[in-house]
């Protein structure tokens, strides 16, 4: 597969815009530029740096990567329901780089079984976390974990984002697969991507006429269109 990309990994290609991953994630678009770009910030006198929680490439515009799409998905957990510090987040993020000796540690094999319970370790030891809260944390990172397929190596290699408000509602519809359609969102199993498919539905297709089209169950037509216009959908 790298030959096909000059022998790059196609997961580390820089491909995504932050609009795309925050319409992918569901995400706001501005709070993926503070963890992936930083952002000035006032303080008392003049302004502060705040610095990124996931290196991406230098680039202008600024693009993501498919590892980078894993980064932020997770970096989600832990933001998702606990007002965590994220100050505390990235001291324990550099915690986790320097143990397994990787710039992106929560993309890794190695924290999807042993750098959990070490991140959860040492972020609880800064903030005196109660047992609870650590449990807590362990089950919403499960639960993002559980949306995520890793390739023989245990590498990241497939996303089916959260597509509803509700997580405990999304189907396993629509994935990311940087092998599969340049990495845009498609069907699962098929290279139909969402966006084609809503950009026919605004132009007047029916559900219907998509399902027909595309040989596919009309759910499935339906749950990749809420992912683009979830308010016509």
């Amino acid at each position: 597969m790298t030959e096909l990309y000059g022998g790059t990994d196609p997961r580390d290609i820089p491909a995504y815009s932050i609009s795309d991953a925050a319409r992918y994630l569901r995400i706001p678009a501005g709070t993926i530029r503070s963890w992936t770009v930083g952002r000035h910030y006032p303080i008392s006198k003049g302004s502060n740096f705040f610095k990124p929680l996931i290196p991406i490439r230098d680039l202008k515009p600024k693009l993501l990567s498919f590892t980078n799409l894993i980064e932020v998905h997770v970096l989600r957990a832990i933001r998702k329901n606990h007002k965590i510090d994220l100050g505390n987040v990235r001291t324990a993020l550099d915690f986790l780089e320097e143990q397994f000796q990787t710039s992106h540690p929560l993309a890794g094999e190695s924290f999807l079984t042993d750098g959990v319970d070490l991140f959860i370790e040492r972020y609880g030891s800064l903030i005196n976390a109660s047992r609870s809260v650590q449990t807590q944390m362990k089950d919403a990172f499960n639960a993002h974990f559980e949306r995520i397929e890793p390739d023989d190596t245990g590498l990241a290699i497939k996303l089916y984002p959260f597509t509803r408000s509700h997580e405990e509602d999304s189907p396993r519809v629509v994935v990311i697969d940087s092998r599969i359609a340049f990495g845009r969102l498609v069907i699962a199993g098929t290279g139909i991507t969402t966006r084609v498919l809503a950009e026919r539905y605004k132009a007047g297709d029916s559900i219907d006429d998509l399902a027909y089209d595309y040989d596919s169950e009309r759910f499935k037509i339906e749950e990749a269109i809420r992912c683009e216009l979830p308010t016509v959908a």
